[in-house]
């Protein structure tokens, strides 16, 4: 696992030298294998259970068949987890103070985290990258979060984070402050204010709450002049964590890999690629819905169905890496069950 620090300002280019070429690359997007998933689907038809009987299991692998590999296999798993410092907790929106990011960075670097115990269960390849954790992005309620040229920086490391002979990509994050960050990226995206999608976040009170509302409002009014431009948005409003996140997922997709997405963090970075192009997270599950108020809200704006429902809402990558096992074990009954005729078991009567 990685944990050392990233400054990408000392990059001297990405892969995206402007928002129109990411723009572009937004939209330039390959298809899935479709012929790989009505294979998998044939296959399902002739094992030993009733047709459709494993439900959502079966959903999983002809999934995994269109996006990934074919036939599909989960050999390498790889859990990205990005950290970023964000200047509007400037404002007391978190009860923790910033120094908890680069914390909970060495944190996971000493394997102490919930995450390092999650990715050795499911047998995934952890790697942490923090982001310019010394220079907070700015705070949003006076200027953009990010200028044109840090977003695209911030969204070149999670673009390149990507490893092409990856099978399956989880996505996670960490950054005190990263649910107003989320919040407000979404309520650019898709109207409301911070009344309907801030939520408690690491556990503010009330009063913390309301000042997490009212920041998340003065920057909307901040920023009211590029709300018709995802990729603006995510600039403005959102943190570096939250572009390399959508850099990676864009990647992903670049590169047929399926993505497991975490929670309300990562759902909101992640949203301006189907704003852009209403296919565009074709490739990403939503690991589980997370007990942040919003998220489940964001997931029904994006039609992503959450794999599970547990009541977490620790981030890290937490959910997306639990939802691996759902996975192995989706595609360990489609690889290693019997057909009928190899049971020699008698399929229903026509």
């Amino acid at each position: 696992m990685s944990g050392a620090s990233h400054t990408i300002g000392a990059e001297k280019s990405g892969p995206f030298q402007s928002l129109a070429e990411l723009r572009a690359a937004c939209l330039d997007l390959p298809e899935g294998d479709s012929a790989a998933a009505d294979a998998v689907a044939a296959r399902q038809a002739e094992l030993t259970k009733p047709p459709g009987s494993l439900g959502r299991l079966e959903e999983i692998v002809a999934w995994l068949a269109k996006w990934g590999r074919n036939p599909p296999r989960l050999g390498r798993v790889d859990i990205l987890v990005f950290a970023g410092n964000h200047g509007v907790t400037a404002h007391g929106v978190s009860p923790f103070p910033a120094a908890v990011t680069a914390q909970m960075v060495a944190n996971f670097s000493a394997g102490g985290a919930a995450i390092n115990q999650l990715a050795q269960a499911v047998s995934a390849k952890l790697r942490v990258m923090p982001l310019d954790l010394e220079k907070p992005t700015a705070d949003f309620t006076r200027e953009p979060a990010m200028d044109e040229a840090s977003f695209l920086l911030a969204v070149a490391a999670g673009y390149n984070a990507v490893r092409p002979d990856a099978d399956l990509i989880c996505l996670g994050e960490m950054g005190i402050g990263n649910t107003t960050a989320a919040a407000a990226l979404t309520a650019g995206l898709f109207g409301g204010d911070g009344a309907r999608w801030a939520g408690r976040g690491t556990g503010v009170d009330d009063k913390g709450l309301a000042r997490k509302r009212a920041a998340i409002d003065a920057a909307l009014a901040r920023h009211a002049g590029v709300m018709g431009d995802p990729l603006q948005v995510a600039a403005a409003l959102g943190g570096r964590e939250l572009a390399a996140i959508l850099g990676a997922t864009l990647a992903a997709r670049h590169r047929r890999i399926p993505v497991l997405l975490d929670g309300f963090v990562c759902t909101a970075a992640a949203a301006p690629l189907q704003k852009l192009r209403a296919d565009a997270l074709d490739h990403a599950q939503a690991a589980h819905v997370s007990a942040e108020a919003a998220h489940r809200a964001l997931l029904d704006e994006l039609k992503l169905k959450p794999l599970l429902d547990l009541g977490m809402r620790l981030g890290e990558g937490s959910g997306a890496a639990l939802a691996v096992s759902l996975l192995r074990a989706a595609l360990a009954c489609h690889t290693g069950m019997a057909t009928f005729a190899e049971a020699s078991v008698a399929n229903k009567s026509h």
